[in-house]
C-alpha cells in the first residue's frame, strides 16, 4: 500500500503558494514530514485529508483518487489534526462512542467493544469517565490518536502531535505511534527533529511550500557526514561567523553560542568536525531557502 502525491500545488487567495509542485511517495510504515512552521505542512495534510482542495496535481491512495473520491478516502483515513476540538463536559467513553456511530458502527455492543479497546489500547481505560476537559495535554493527545483509530483506517495523518508534550508523555505518544506504524501508512507532520529521528523510516523536508528532500533519515545523514563543523565563540561574534561560514544552527551552552557549520572542506579558525546528525541534515536543506537562525 503507497500514498503517490504527484506536482501538488496551492495557491490561496492572498497569493501565499503553501504548495508548489510536491511530489512524494509513501509507503507503510511511519513516515515524518519536517518543516519550519509556515513551510506548507498543514496544507498538505488537509489536503489529503480532503479537507480542501489543490489547484493541480493528483493523489492516489492504494488506487482511490483521493481529490476525486473522497468519501472513500474519508472511510479509510485517521485525522488527527494539530488542534482538534474536545466537547469538555463529556467524558470519553461517551465522546467515542459518538465518533463509532458517525463512522457507521450501527451495533451497539460492537460500539462498546471497540470503545474499550481503544481506550486500552491508548491507556485512558481507568479515566474513561473523566470529562475530556479534565484531560492533561498527553492525554488529549492520546484520546486523539483513539478517535483516528475509529473504523481501522490504512492511513493516519498526525499534525504537529507533540507539539507541548512533556518527555514522559512524549515518549508514551512514541510507542503509541510506533505500534501503530507497524501495519498502516502514519504521516507524521512535525517541526521537531527528533520525533521523527526516534520514529520515522521514510521522511522528506518541505520549506515554503517545496519539497527539499525526500528518503530514509540514513540517506540523508549521508549528505551532510563529513561536512559539519563546531565552534563555541561570545554571542557578540555571531554576526562576523554567519559572514564567513555557511552557519546552519547555534545553541547557547553555559553562556557561549556554540555554532555549527556546513562546510566542503575543514575551515581552520578552531572549528573542529562533528559527527553529523537528522538536526543537521533539516537545517542544512531549510537553509536554502530561508535563514535558519533567524526563523
Amino acid at each position: 500500500m503507497e500514498l503517490i502525491i504527484q506536482n501538488l500545488s496551492k495557491t490561496y487567495s492572498n497569493g501565499v503558494k503553501a504548495l508548489n509542485d510536491i511530489s512524494l511517495t509513501i509507503p507503510q510504515g511511519m513516515f515524518g514530514l519536517l518543516g519550519p512552521n509556515g513551510a506548507g505542512k498543514s496544507t498538505l495534510m488537509r489536503t489529503i485529508a480532503t479537507l480542501q482542495d489543490a489547484d493541480e496535481g493528483s493523489i492516489s491512495l492504494d488506487g482511490i483518487d483521493v481529490l476525486q473520491d473522497k468519501q472513500s478516502v474519508r472511510e479509510r483515513l485517521g485525522y488527527l489534526p494539530q488542534d482538534f476540538g474536545l466537547y469538555p463536559r463529556i467524558n470519553a467513553e461517551t465522546m467515542l462512542d459518538h465518533i463509532a456511530q458517525m463512522k457507521g458502527i450501527g451495533n451497539k455492543s460492537e460500539r462498546k467493544e471497540l470503545v474499550a479497546s481503544l481506550l486500552n489500547r491508548v491507556n485512558l481505560y481507568k479515566d474513561r469517565k473523566k470529562g475530556l476537559g479534565t484531560y492533561s495535554g498527553g492525554m488529549r493527545q492520546r484520546f486523539g490518536i483513539a478517535q483516528a483509530l475509529v473504523g481501522n483506517p490504512s492511513l493516519i495523518i498526525v499534525d504537529e502531535p507533540t507539539a507541548g508534550l512533556d518527555p514522559s508523555e512524549r515518549n508514551r505518544f512514541y510507542n503509541l505511534l510506533s505500534e501503530i506504524g507497524e501495519n498502516t501508512i502514519v504521516i507524521l507532520s512535525t517541526h521537531i527533529v527528533e520525533d521523527v529521528n526516534t520514529l520515522c523510516s521514510n521522511m522528506a523536508i518541505i520549506c515554503m511550500g517545496e519539497l527539499l528532500m525526500q528518503g530514509k533519515p540514513k540517506d540523508g545523514l549521508a549528505m551532510v557526514q563529513g561536512k559539519i563543523y563546531k565552534k563555541s565563540i561570545d554571542k557578540s561574534e555571531l554576526d562576523q561567523y554567519r559572514q564567513d561560514y555557511h552557519v546552519i544552527s547555534t545553541k547557547l551552552i553555559e553562556g557561549k553560542l556554540s555554532l555549527r557549520v556546513e562546510s566542503e572542506a575543514a575551515p581552520g579558525n578552531g572549528f573542529e568536525p562533528s559527527q553529523a546528525d537528522l538536526e543537521d541534515v533539516y537545517f542544512s536543506f531549510i537553509s536554502k531557502k530561508v535563514d535558519p537562525i533567524t526563523i
